[in-house]
């Protein structure tokens, strides 16, 4: 009896998956793989075709994965991995133990103090010899990637050139900060009149004293008066701590739970308007790509985001 013929799966389409999956958007998607968000769109909906599953489901202004769509995400990642070590020989699994590599990071100070210390404790118990040198974040520009000066830069994408690499890490948004035994640490839910009737300290590295928030609250008819900028928001929150004055950082800032705990003598609650999101990115170079050092590099730094993310205040 003649056999069947076996009609084989555009493997194109799992390198297209793990990217979606992985972005969990599709216009992330699109960028990650340099395609227009209609032809994104065109595959996602050949995927959801192929897999009976929608894989992607809207969820107010995000997209979220289906329950299949997150059991196969981690298996699609390894397949994908294994399809390019057989097709490209020369990436070779990285026996940790013995790895020995430093790997330079540019990123501003709240992510060196969020994630920092859980991630060079999560690298170095894998590959002790490892070493992580943070470099401050002064400029934001993809010289330094091109010239091979950093190995990730951690932040918001701006301009950074259509061949450099991004994977988005997270989403933020801007929260409200005060001392404890402010006034407002006692308010279940800050009001925008409670909000305004007190002054305000803003980090801006321009020294600005507007910003998003600024622009929301008039929308409402209302203005906050802005006391004073510093150039970081960790040096908001000192102020914040020593005074009667309202920080405004990024909610990561409370993905520590000392903060809201009351250890830090500080409270964070959820503004009374509401600001676009933050995408924070790990941005490197196409060099870089297929290198099995740096690909566990990124696999780890995406691990703690993802897992500070589970266990955030906000």
């Amino acid at each position: 009896m003649q056999g069947k013929t076996m009609t084989m799966p555009d493997m194109n389409l799992l390198a297209a998956l793990d990217v979606l999956l992985a972005e969990q958007s599709v216009a992330g998607a699109a960028n990650q793989l340099s395609l227009s968000t209609s032809a994104m769109s065109r595959t996602l909906a050949r995927l959801r075709l192929i897999t009976g599953d929608q894989l992607l489901v809207r969820a107010g202004r995000k997209m979220v994965l289906t329950p299949y769509a997150e059991s196969i995400k981690e298996r699609t990642r390894h397949a994908v991995f294994e399809a390019l070590n057989i097709l490209q020989p020369n990436i070779q699994a990285v026996d940790l133990p013995t790895l020995e590599r430093t790997f330079t990071i540019r990123a501003n100070d709240g992510f060196i103090e969020t994630f920092a210390a859980k991630l060079i404790t999560h690298m170095t118990k894998h590959a002790p010899q490892v070493r992580l040198r943070f470099m401050p974040k002064q400029q934001k520009s993809s010289e330094a990637l091109r010239e091979g000066k950093i190995d990730l830069e951690i932040g918001v994408l701006k301009n950074m050139g259509p061949e450099i690499r991004i994977k988005a890490l997270f989403y933020d948004h801007f929260v409200g900060v005060v001392r404890k035994g402010h006034p407002l640490n006692q308010c279940k839910q800050v009001t925008i009149q409670q909000y305004c009737q007190f002054s305000h300290i803003i980090a801006s590295r321009r020294g600005d004293f507007s910003g998003p928030v600024d622009e929301m609250l008039k929308a409402q008819g209302v203005a906050r008066h802005i006391a004073a900028t510093v150039p970081s928001f960790p040096a908001a929150l000192e102020v914040a701590r020593n005074s009667d004055l309202i920080a405004l950082v990024p909610a990561s800032f409370l993905f520590n739970e000392s903060l809201n705990s009351g250890e830090s003598g500080l409270w964070g609650f959820e503004l009374p308007v509401q600001t676009n999101d933050i995408t924070i990115s790990m941005m490197w170079h196409p060099r870089l790509q297929l290198d099995s050092a740096h690909i566990w590099l990124r696999e780890q730094v995406d691990k703690v985001c993802r897992e500070a993310m589970e266990k955030r205040w906000f």
